[in-house]
């Protein structure tokens, strides 16, 4: 009877069985890779911490950057860090918090529709432990005339109040901490 990984990890469902020879030869180039070196000398997973010191980009298209900058600026308190026009046929900007670990970038190139948030499950989760700080940020949005929606997951409307930004991404507001 053949093998299959999604025996091992049943998450997987592969379709396509892998016989013994296949399985082992599979198994013997992720052992390679894992021994293999860089060009500094060390291994691939030697420093997986790497990551944890990187500054994020989350960037996304909008067909509507006024109402996005309005949204995140006006709205959640962000501020533009950066601005650009006609690179390369997009528009685009930039937004967070100085110094923060993270910023938004929101494009839009011409002559193309990005359209709407694919699902309702595309989140932006800001924790807020502080329940005045939470509250602020509540009212904030919903005096720009932003109305809080129901969660499609029922956990994020326990403790927080979920958003629509102008292209139909949600904006979670979680009055909890995160214990990182």
């Amino acid at each position: 009877m053949p093998f299959t990984v999604s025996r091992l990890w049943d998450r997987q469902q592969m379709k396509n069985r892998l016989d013994r020879r296949e399985m082992l030869a599979t198994g013997f180039a992720v052992l390679m890779v894992s021994r293999a070196s860089l060009a500094d000398g060390s291994k691939p997973m030697d420093k997986p911490g790497e990551l944890g010191k990187a500054h994020l980009r989350v960037a996304r298209p909008s067909d509507d950057l006024l109402a996005v900058v309005k949204f995140y600026r006006d709205g959640l308190g962000f501020e533009v860090l950066y601005e650009f026009e006609d690179h390369d046929g997009f528009d685009g900007v930039m937004l967070g918090h100085e110094g923060a670990a993270y910023h938004l970038e929101f494009t839009r190139k011409r002559d193309h529709k990005a359209g709407r948030a694919a699902t309702e499950e595309n989140l932006l989760v800001f924790y807020l432990p502080d329940a005045a700080e939470w509250q602020r940020a509540v009212v904030r949005l919903e005096g720009l005339g932003y109305e809080p929606v129901k969660a499609f997951n029922p956990y994020w409307d326990r403790k927080g109040k979920t958003f629509d930004d102008p292209d139909g991404y949600r904006v979670v507001l979680e009055n909890a901490g995160w214990p990182a």
